[in-house]
């Protein structure tokens, strides 16, 4: 290959690697807006967002390069301005070596705290977290026995979708399990866990989505949701 062509084909492949910027994120296109999706993220601010059971959102909640990111001590959980029945959410997540955090739905304000009535789905670093939850499973309830996840540093996409009649879940494209909230199934399941000890887990039908502080960093972006 002649060599300016050889620079030029390297220079290409150089462009190829570089990831996306921030603003080519945390956009809709034609068709997801008009299949009813909308952002409840807009890469900019943590507008749309609050703290559990308070007004506003802690400065432990940071955008940076157009990702929201749980940044510093005491960050805490936050969860939607608004509240969400049957839906489907999709969104990216990036976990720090070790870490841990989690998406919860159905979440009222009730309890102490969000996993006191809305279900968690795990997210963690599958390698080096302490949990024996891995990331996607539906926490202590519903699993996977594949692991889709890319390793902690790395970008993972979510896709979530609640209706009345059916849960599922998939992880990087990949279904990872189905459930009814509220079956006798799931009911035989949470009575096997500490949930049990809860009556409200699980029970509402409506809520806020929630993002958990457990105290690593996490980054969260392209968060979309479609009411159904």
């Amino acid at each position: 290959m002649h060599l300016k062509y050889r620079i030029a084909f390297t220079i290409f492949l150089a462009l190829l690697s570089l990831p996306l910027r921030a603003a080519e994120h945390n956009r809709l296109s034609s068709a997801e807006v008009a299949d009813g999706w909308r952002l409840l993220f807009d890469g900019k601010t943590t507008s749309g967002w609050r703290n559990f059971q308070k007004d506003v959102i802690s400065d432990g909640w940071k955008v940076i390069d157009g990702a929201l990111i749980r940044a510093g001590r005491g960050a805490g959980s936050i969860i939607t301005e608004e509240q969400f029945e049957t839906f489907e959410l999709s969104l990216e997540y990036k976990i720090s070596k070790g870490g841990n955090s989690g998406i919860m739905f159905h979440v009222s304000e009730e309890g102490q705290t969000a996993w006191m009535t809305g279900p968690e789905i795990q997210i963690q670093d599958n390698v080096d977290g302490r949990d024996s939850q891995l990331s996607g499973w539906l926490y202590q309830l519903y699993k996977s026995d594949i692991d889709a996840t890319y390793p902690a540093g790395q970008w993972n996409r979510v896709r979530f979708k609640i209706t009345k009649d059916k849960g599922e879940l998939w992880m990087n494209g990949v279904k990872y399990y189905e459930f009814v909230k509220g079956s006798d199934d799931w009911n035989q399941r949470v009575s096997k866990t500490k949930f049990n000890r809860i009556p409200s887990f699980g029970i509402p039908a409506k809520g806020h989505i929630c993002l958990q502080d457990h105290g690593n960093e996490v980054a969260y972006r392209n968060i979309k949701i479609r009411p159904l």
